[in-house]
């Protein structure tokens, strides 16, 4: 299936520089591991997406923020390479967002992230001042100031996109939120912090109280579960060799977000974010493994 030409994905989110060491095993607290093979990958949730989505064909625009300093202007330059507007990412007098990553060899990470100029990206910014209305998606996450994330989701309410919030990382979301009617994308964890209820049913019903459309939880190698209404469909995991996890998340979150935004049904779109999440794990680092449009297309038959 090939994408229309004006299928388009307005990314409202972070924009950051992975430092990543990969080691034998993930420290426990107060644990000194000594660590293998460093390397430098650009990341950030926003980022991404952006990426993701773009590879799967949408056309995206990213709005965000990043520092007057060497890593500003490299971001920059690897999302204009990707072929993502970055016209309305804005330059501030603050770093660019940094995450230090530890990978074990299982492919698991733990991640710290220093927002920087992340913590810039402001309600005008997520307005998207003189963007014209029409057919496609908004996806935003929680790396930037939440009061951003509710003007990202009026903003495409506004402009008739298909919200989508990846409530990552977990934190409650505000009801305005979730009265645009939001598709949301956690985890497992972040769904029961997202909604503060104490288990998977009893969260999917209070978002779904709240206003969400729909929720999608990404499960690692269980795959995905979708919750729309009172359906609850399973979606298994590619058999993959996993690398990496990096970014399997993201890379859900943006391709999901491109097939809706060319009118995928929301069952296609989430066997596509599926499929691409598992491709990314056989790579190192969060964008490394992101698929192409035609990869995702043969990984799910076609």
């Amino acid at each position: 299936m090939s994408t229309p030409a004006m299928s388009r994905v307005v990314v409202i989110g972070s924009i950051n520089v992975d430092l990543v060491v990969a080691a034998d095993h993930l420290p426990r607290p107060g644990e000194t591991v000594l660590g293998g093979r460093f390397a430098r990958h650009f990341g950030g949730k926003g980022a991404n997406q952006a990426v993701a989505a773009a590879r799967a064909g949408a056309s995206v625009l990213m709005v965000g923020a990043v520092g007057h300093d060497r890593y500003g202007d490299e971001s920059l330059a690897a999302l204009a390479a990707e072929g993502i507007d970055v016209s309305r990412v804005r330059r501030v007098d603050a770093p660019t967002g940094v995450a230090l990553i530890a990978v074990a060899a299982d492919g698991e990470n733990q991640i710290v992230v220093a927002p920087g100029a992340n913590a810039e990206v402001s309600m005008e910014d997520a307005a998207v001042n003189g963007l014209p209305a029409g057919p496609g998606a908004m996806l935003t996450c929680l790396e930037i100031p939440m009061r951003a994330v509710v003007a990202a989701v009026a903003t495409a309410v506004r402009l008739g996109l298909q919200p989508i919030v990846n409530p990552a990382p977990g934190q409650r979301l505000p009801a305005e939120v979730l009265a645009a009617g939001p598709i949301l994308t956690p985890n497992q964890d972040e769904l029961l912090t997202t909604s503060g209820a104490a288990d998977i049913e009893a969260a999917l019903t209070s978002l779904a109280a709240g206003g969400a459309r729909a929720v999608v939880v990404t499960l690692g190698a269980s795959g995905a579960m979708l919750a729309d209404g009172r359906r609850r469909v399973s979606f298994n995991a590619l058999p993959v060799e996993v690398v990496d996890a990096t970014g399997a998340g993201d890379t859900f979150s943006g391709v999901l977000a491109a097939w809706l935004a060319e009118g995928g049904t929301l069952d296609v779109a989430v066997a596509a974010a599926n499929a691409a999440a598992g491709l990314s794990v056989t790579q190192p680092g969060a964008r490394s493994g992101m698929p192409t449009r035609a990869q995702i297309e043969v990984s799910l038959g076609r």
